[in-house]
C-alpha cells in the first residue's frame, strides 16, 4: 500500500523514498529504475562531467516516470553551463547540495522544475528556504560521502521544526530500510533519501567489487574524516568531511593526516593507481552508516518494494522489527 506524505503530492509519486544523487554512480539505469518503481530516482550530476550528463540525460529522454538531476553546488559553480543541459532533460526537479543555492534558483524555478535542497544546519536550511526550496532535505552525519556533523536523529526534527510545513522535508543518513523510513516519518519527515543502500543495487554503475564490500561490512564499519579528500587532492569546503567504508589506507592515515599531507603527491598518485586498478584496500568505497542493514545486491525496484512494505506493516502495528 502507497505510503502517501507531502513529499509524495508535490513530487507526483507513489512511494516517499528518493535515491540520493551520487556522482557518476546513480546513472540513467538507476534513475530510471527507482522512478519507475514508484520512488524519485536522481541522476548525479554530480562535479560535473559534461559529456557523461549529457549521455545519461539522453537515457533518461523517453522515460515516462518522473526524476531529478542532482548537482555538487559549489562545483556546479565552476560551470554553471552544465544547469542547462540539466533542465533541457525536463527533469520533474534539479537537486543542489553543499553550498549556496541562491545563483541557480530563479534558473531552476523559471523552467518549471522544483528545488530540493539538501542541507546540514538551521541557517543552511533558511538559506534555501530564502531561494525558494521547494523540498529540503536534512542530512545527518551517518551518510555516506560528503555531510557534516549533526546526526540524524537530531538534525531531522530540528528541520521539520524550521520548516514549519511551508515544504516537505526528507530525512538522509544511516537509513537503509523500511524501519529508518517509519522512524524518519515519526519525527516529522515526509519521506527519505537513500545513497547507500541503492549503491549495492543491481542498476547502480558503482563497482562491483564496492558494491560487494557494502555488503560484507558491519555496523561501524565507516569513518568521517578528510583522508579520502586528500588523497586524491579534491579537499572541500568547510564544514564537509567525508564518510566512507574503513579500509587499510584509512588506517594508516587515520590520526596522521598532517603527515598526509606533508606527502600529499606520492600519496595521490598511489591512491590514483589504486582507484584506476579497482584495489579497494587503498580507494574509497564511498558508504555511511547503514552498511550494516545491507546485505544484499538486489534490483532497485526490490528495495524500494522491500521498504515500504516493512515501513507501513511496521506503522500500522503489524510487525516491530526487521524479523517479527
Amino acid at each position: 500500500m502507497p505510503i502517501s506524505t507531502p513529499l509524495t503530492a508535490r513530487l507526483g509519486i507513489q512511494h516517499p523514498i528518493l535515491s540520493a544523487p551520487m556522482d557518476v554512480i546513480a546513472g540513467a539505469r538507476l534513475t530510471s529504475a527507482v522512478s519507475a518503481a514508484g520512488g524519485f530516482g536522481i541522476l548525479g550530476g554530480g562535479y560535473g562531467d559534461r559529456a557523461w550528463l549529457e549521455q545519461e540525460t539522453a537515457k533518461l529522454a523517453n522515460t515516462p516516470d518522473p526524476f531529478g538531476i542532482g548537482f555538487i553546488t559549489w562545483s556546479l559553480g565552476k560551470q554553471p553551463a552544465l544547469l542547462d543541459i540539466a533542465l533541457e532533460a525536463d527533469p520533474r526537479a534539479i537537486m543542489l547540495s553543499f553550498g549556496d543555492p541562491i545563483p541557480f534558483a530563479s534558473r531552476i524555478k523559471a523552467s518549471g522544475a522544483l528545488l530540493i535542497c539538501q542541507v546540514q544546519t538551521e541557517d543552511m536550511a533558511r538559506q534555501a528556504l530564502d531561494a525558494g526550496a521547494d523540498i529540503l532535505i536534512a542530512q545527518g552525519t551517518e551518510a555516506g560521502g560528503h555531510g557534516a556533523s549533526r546526526t540524524t536523529i537530531d538534525i531531522v526534527p530540528a528541520i521539520v521544526d524550521l520548516a514549519a510545513g511551508r515544504v516537505p522535508v526528507a530525512a538522509a543518513g544511516g537509513i537503509g530500510d523500511g524501519r529508518g523510513l517509519a522512524a524518519m516519518m515519526m519525527l516529522g519527515a515526509s519521506g527519505v533519501l537513500l545513497g547507500t543502500r541503492f549503491y549495492a543495487s543491481e542498476e547502480c554503475d558503482g563497482p562491483e567489487e564496492a558494491k560487494k564490500r557494502i555488503c560484507a561490512a558491519s555496523s561501524g564499519n565507516s569513518v568521517r574524516g578528510i583522508i579520502f579528500d586528500l588523497s586524491r587532492n579534491n579537499v572541500w569546503p568547510a564544514p564537509f568531511t567525508g564518510r566512507c567504508l574503513i579500509n587499510d589506507h584509512a588506517r594508516r592515515w587515520m590520526g596522521r593526516e598532517v603527515e598526509l599531507m606533508q606527502n600529499a603527491q606520492a600519496v595521490a598518485a598511489d591512491y590514483a593507481a589504486a582507484r584506476a586498478a579497482g584495489n579497494f584496500d587503498i580507494a574509497a568505497v564511498i558508504a555511511g552508516e547503514a552498511v550494516g542493514l545491507i546485505h544484499d545486491i538486489a534490483p532497485a525496484g526490490e528495495i524500494v518494494d522491500r521498504i515500504v512494505t516493512e515501513a507501513e506493516q511496521i506503522l500500522g502495528g503489524r510487525r516491530n522489527s526487521v524479523a517479527a
